[in-house]
């Protein structure tokens, strides 16, 4: 009789036992439950894969879990992540880790106040990922949407379980007449998906 074997998650995924143990130790120091959950790390790959996205902007790195889902799918395509954290100790701790997955060569961790830094990056975004302090949502989501191309996609955490935090943001996005959003909730946090049609 034909035998089939069924692959485990990670043979799926294709993801090295480096980068799974990478992921696993950023969950287990994470006291702060500062990381995405590894299900919207997940999504986000798939969503940055999907979109074929080359130019990736992270805003709120914290350890860089996050991050090495976004590299991951970033190198589907040849794409580039720039991921910026504000608090220098965990900003350290994203590079390392990044590195540790073998991502740094797709993922570039930037330290500082992303609204100092992001005038400083150059040419225009296919993808955004914002986990940062919520009450600034709706201020990064004014300053990088003029750089985000037409089928640019823009994505923020915690839209469900922080919504209250975040209530200007969340009208804007949906009421923009330039995008077309929903918000999905693949651990219970939420995370909200917008396209920009032009």
């Amino acid at each position: 009789s034909l035998q089939l074997r069924v692959p485990s998650p990670s043979e799926s995924a294709s993801l090295t036992p480096q980068i799974e143990s990478v992921l696993r130790s950023i969950k287990a120091a994470d006291k702060g439950q500062l990381a995405v959950s590894e299900e919207d790390g997940r999504f986000l790959r798939v969503l940055v894969a999907t979109r074929g996205a080359k130019s990736i902007v992270e805003i709120g790195a914290a350890s860089g879990y996050s991050g090495i889902w976004l590299g991951l799918g970033a190198r589907e395509w040849g794409g580039r992540v720039v991921a910026m954290e504000y608090n220098p100790q965990r900003g350290k701790e994203a590079a390392a880790n990044i590195k540790r997955a073998g991502l740094d060569d797709v993922v570039r961790v930037v330290h500082g106040d992303a609204f100092a830094e992001i005038p400083k990056l150059q040419g225009s975004f296919d993808f955004v990922f914002l986990d940062a302090w919520k009450p600034d949502y709706k201020k990064f989501f004014d300053m990088v949407f003029p750089r985000m191309n037409p089928g640019a996609v823009f994505t923020a955490h915690n839209v469900v379980n922080k919504k209250s935090e975040m209530e200007p943001f969340l009208k804007t996005i949906q009421s923009h007449p330039s995008l077309f959003t929903t918000v999905v909730s693949p651990s219970g946090e939420g995370m909200s998906v917008s396209y920009r049609i032009k």
